[in-house]
């Protein structure tokens, strides 16, 4: 996960690192007697285990005492055993993760799915549509990493999943954290509310820096390469406007009240992440989305040279005042009319405290439609820069033939390394 730490909230990559503020919301749920009703142990299933599936693991145990750690999945075995041993040392006898319920390989999500009661599905984006398919035909609650699909085929099956978990009356929550923030539920309470009139638009940027690359290894395939490096092949990532750019798409879609945009079009490229070690990504995109109101969402995000300014904002602009998302604070005629001082929980814990409360509760809530649309969103958004054509939300969600699928999912097999998109060249489907 790509956020970076703001307003008390803490970096998921930092997982070993202990919350106070997460254990200590974990515990007041518990205290409440929330799970009274229900006291038998949840078994909780890990697909994906570098350090956004760990981060949701230590969320997870923290979040309800009688929850299990049981069975770990990931592409590679070395990522399996490098977790299990640290998350065993902070959380004792609940790490119950033996050599046997230790699965590698591309189904390895089969194996956890069919082992455990609750899912935590935080393999790299492609894959998800066929995970959280799998998970919800053998009637697992579910926690899924946003976003929900890399191109439009997959936010397809996604939103067909999400109707039939709701069938079964399964949890099924989305790991768009930014909607349980406590700042900024209030926020966008009072914008909808009629704070600052009607929303005319949205500046959303999120600018940073570059991430991680795993390196390469004479031993590795193409495909263990691409997957390894998932991060820098659109098939398998999205490319970083779905992958992290999608947190702002999220958020301009919940102060819409779900409103979704009816076109977008805009431009990008590779500037500094120029190296074909870095696959077929853009390392910056500019998008504007439209609305059938008039109102316009203004996207910029790139990830550039750490000597760059790092910027992570969602300004809004409405007929009566404007207000700055991150900071919580609402402008009216040029003076600061409101700034929430409540608490601000860790929202990575507050997303599975709420979830295992449901559980237990036998109440189930599904994000699993506005989890996709801002997906979709975001998918809009790379096609509309990788073609340089306009979008239009009605023809991509119900014609384009928009498909990243690979040719085969052979972790010794060889695949060719996807090309880099180029505006006027690369086709509308």
């Amino acid at each position: 996960m790509t956020v970076p730490s703001h307003s008390g909230s803490s970096d998921r990559r930092s997982f070993l690192k202990t919350s106070a503020v997460g254990a200590l919301a974990g515990a007041a749920i518990l205290r409440s007697g929330v799970f009274a009703a229900e006291t038998s142990t949840l078994k909780i299933g890990l697909v994906g285990c570098g350090g956004r599936g760990s981060g949701a693991a230590v969320d997870a145990l923290q979040a309800d005492a009688n929850t299990q750690l049981y069975a770990m999945g990931d592409a590679f075995a070395d990522h399996i055993t490098d977790k299990v041993g640290r998350l065993q040392k902070r959380f004792g006898k609940r790490v119950d993760v033996p050599p046997e319920r230790q699965f590698a390989g591309f189904d390895c999500y089969k194996h956890v799915i069919d082992a455990c009661d609750v899912v935590l599905l935080a393999s790299p984006p492609h894959f998800r549509p066929q995970h959280l398919a799998y998970a919800v035909e053998k009637g697992k609650h579910v926690f899924y990493e946003k976003p929900v699909a890399t191109d439009v085929k997959g936010v397809r099956s996604v939103l067909q999943t999400a109707e039939l978990a709701k069938k079964k009356g399964l949890c099924f929550a989305s790991g768009f954290c930014y909607r349980y923030d406590y700042g900024k539920r209030e926020t966008i309470k009072r914008l909808h509310d009629g704070a600052i009139g009607q929303i005319q638009t949205i500046h959303a940027t999120y600018n940073a820096g570059p991430i991680w690359h795993r390196g390469t290894n004479p031993k590795w395939s193409d495909m263990e390469y691409q997957v390894r490096n998932w991060y820098y092949f659109t098939w398998l990532s999205g490319d970083h406007i779905v992958e992290q750019h999608c947190h702002n798409h999220d958020k301009a879609a919940w102060v819409f009240g779900g409103m979704m945009p009816i076109a977008a079009s805009g431009t990008g490229g590779r500037h500094w992440r120029t190296d074909p070690k870095y696959g077929n990504i853009f390392d910056h995109h500019a998008v504007v989305y439209e609305y059938a109101n008039g109102a316009k969402l203004f996207s910029f995000c790139r990830q550039f040279s750490p000597k760059t300014d790092i910027e992570v904002s969602d300004y809004i602009q409405g007929t009566a005042g404007s207000c700055s998302m991150m900071d919580h604070t609402i402008i009216i005629g040029g003076k600061l009319a409101w700034k929430y001082e409540g608490a601000i929980p860790n929202m990575y814990q507050v997303e599975h405290n709420e979830l295992f409360a449901n559980i237990r509760a036998g109440k189930p809530f599904n994000d699993g439609q506005s989890a996709a649309y801002s997906s979709l969103m975001s998918i809009m958004g790379r096609i509309a820069t990788y073609t340089g054509k306009k979008v239009e939300w009605d023809w991509l969600l119900k014609e384009s033939k928009d498909d990243l699928t690979p040719p085969h999912y052979d972790m010794n097999g060889k695949i060719d390394a996807p090309a880099i998109a180029m505006p006027g060249v690369t086709k509308l489907v």
